[in-house]
């Protein structure tokens, strides 16, 4: 349980933190994990959307690496400090929702959706996933989840909605845990 307490911590003292987008990465997360409940999506898949990119509360100073242009591996740093805690459903696909943004991108509608920050970080990334990264991508467990989680991010970067707070998430933390 400290652990959730932590996160939420983290949620509540990075207020500023925005890495490019139009809203904090908190504000971010909440939203995006609102738009999963919305569609009724098990609470595996909320969690994760809600811890989708708290790797970037890990990274040193994660707003100077964006004007840097560098990739901070946000979803591997998530992945490997949750992978303790949380259940795989919840941090697999927060392990591999940059994988999903490089898949989908190779519909270029898809792209030409993404906000001008996604497409910096998508070149930081690496780019358009190829036909070889494709097929394994694909072959992955928890990818089409990672696709959900992927789309809901997309959509949770609206900075003229009510967000929940975060306290709201505590009882979803605590449920996700590895028992």
């Amino acid at each position: 349980m400290r652990v959730v307490d932590e996160i939420l911590n983290n949620f509540k003292t990075n207020k500023n933190l925005c890495i490019g987008e139009k809203i904090t990465i908190s504000e971010h997360m909440i939203q995006t994990a609102m738009l999963a409940e919305e569609k009724n999506s098990p609470k595996s898949l909320v969690c994760a959307c809600l811890l989708h990119d708290y790797g970037h509360f890990i990274v040193d100073e994660p707003d100077s690496m964006v004007s840097h242009s560098l990739d901070g591996k946000h979803e591997k740093l998530g992945f490997d400090f949750l992978k303790y805690y949380f259940v795989k459903d919840v941090v697999e696909p927060i392990k591999l929702h940059v994988l999903a943004k490089k898949y989908l991108c190779r519909d270029k509608s898809y792209y030409d959706l993404l906000s001008d920050a996604s497409k910096v970080s998508l070149k930081l990334q690496g780019g358009i996933m190829s036909d070889e990264e494709t097929k394994k991508f694909t072959s992955l467990e928890f990818h089409s989840d990672a696709i959900k989680v992927r789309k809901f991010d997309d959509d949770g970067k609206n900075p003229n909605i009510k967000i929940k707070k975060i306290d709201d998430y505590r009882e979803l933390l605590t449920s996700q845990l590895i028992k």
